[in-house]
């Protein structure tokens, strides 16, 4: 358990090191589900995620073990985002920090966390294999080890997000929060239970790794097979054991959502509050606006936003596929004649719907293609789902025959 005296002894000790998120009302989101939807944005945090919390507390609230000669630094496994933390909260402390990170583990949160002072080591194919092998480090070379999620203490860290958001909003009906290896659940859980019991708090998760939702039916942690996911920062394959038990006693339900809807909120994020997200951070929003959990007209909605590390190629492909999502890119392949003036036709009939041609492409040598014509793939700027199946309907009765990509 972590107590309430613990998470406000860690609010105290971190207040110097870490920056107090803002909390903020949100009228788009609250009109699109008609409840009072606030985001909690520790995207805004150092090192662009709530991971320096849980890390600062661990090592400022056992300096004394970096004072003598009994460790010779921290090390830590992580994606990326508790590696940034990690790096961070030594740096701060004047501790060194060595992180081992999956071998997949994105190159700008390598970099990142090297410029924050770590060293990084590339071992393990999944993130529990990568903190087996920490560990061991840790063990061999007399270091600190700070698990990324199944630590009291880094959970108190966590936890502090709670206290945070109790602070200023001391009524909410509902705290959504990511969930991976359960840490920042437990803690905020753990603070928001607490000051108020009848709160809830409703984890999620992407459906493509649901760790957390598996626990909970089997009753005790049980390893699953991950997906590839947008949301790689909760891609976590086994909830903590510490965790588990604060999962099944403080929290009602854990949902799941998937890649289209992670990708839609992304987009939701960026357009209309000017925020940006990682997938992880923007599965609370895609829980509630997909329907994923229930919420009553009026209520108060809280989204832990937990993070805003996103590679920038990923953050392309987010767009594409949340533009997709809302019916804003129409994809599509169309046969036409290979002969002069087939394609100015065929653009003149999208120009007349108000699309915009956002890519083309011509394929003159496919296999199935007669000799006479070229198969070509164009992706449209549309204006939704309407507006698609007006330009499938004009196109189609002038004698084209689309096929969707």
């Amino acid at each position: 358990m972590v107590l309430l005296s613990e998470i406000k002894k860690a609010a105290a000790l971190i207040s110097g090191y870490v920056l107090k998120t803002p909390l903020i009302y949100s009228p788009t989101f609250s009109r699109m589900t008609g409840a009072e939807v606030y985001l909690k944005l520790e995207n805004l945090q150092k090192g662009g995620s709530f991971k320096v919390r849980g890390a600062t507390y661990k090592i400022l609230s056992r300096r004394e073990d970096f004072d003598g000669q009994g460790s010779r630094g921290v090390v830590a496994a992580s994606v990326g985002n508790h590696a940034q933390g990690v790096a961070l909260a030594a740096a701060s402390a004047g501790v060194s920090a060595t992180i081992v990170m999956p071998v997949w583990a994105s190159l700008p949160k390598q970099e990142a966390t090297r410029g924050y002072g770590a060293e990084v080591i590339l071992q393990g194919q999944t993130l529990v294999e990568s903190i087996g092998i920490a560990r061991d480090l840790a063990l061999k070379t007399g270091r600190t080890f700070i698990h990324p999620y199944d630590d009291f203490e880094v959970m108190a860290g966590q936890g502090t997000i709670g206290l945070e958001i109790m602070e200023e909003l001391p009524d909410p009906d509902l705290v959504l929060v990511p969930v991976g290896g359960g840490g920042l659940i437990s803690g905020i859980a753990s603070a928001v239970k607490a000051i108020r019991p009848l709160t809830r708090v409703i984890g999620v998760q992407a459906s493509a790794c649901p760790s957390a939702r598996e626990a909970l039916r089997q009753g005790g942690p049980a390893a699953v097979r991950a997906s590839s996911t947008i949301a790689d920062a909760i891609s976590v394959t086994e909830v903590g054991k510490s965790n588990y038990p604060l999962l099944r006693d403080l929290v009602e339900d854990v949902v799941l959502v998937g890649e289209s809807e992670i990708a839609a909120a992304v987009l939701l994020l960026l357009e209309r509050k000017k925020v940006l997200a990682e997938g992880a951070g923007a599965v609370p929003l895609a829980a509630l606006l997909s329907g994923a959990v229930d919420i009553s007209k009026g209520s108060k909605v809280v989204l832990v936003i937990s993070g805003g590390n996103l590679d920038s190629l990923l953050l392309d492909r987010v767009i594409r596929q949340g533009l997709a999502t809302h019916g804003r890119l129409m994809r599509f392949s169309v046969c036409l004649e290979d002969v002069p003036g087939s394609l100015s036709g065929l653009l003149a009939r999208i120009s007349e719907k108000r699309a915009n041609v956002v890519s083309i492409r011509h394929f003159r040598h496919e296999r199935d293609l007669p000799l006479n014509y070229t198969r070509v793939d164009l992706e449209l700027e549309t204006l939704g789902f309407a507006h698609i199946r007006e330009i499938e309907t004009s196109l189609s009765d002038e004698g084209y025959e689309l096929r969707k990509r």
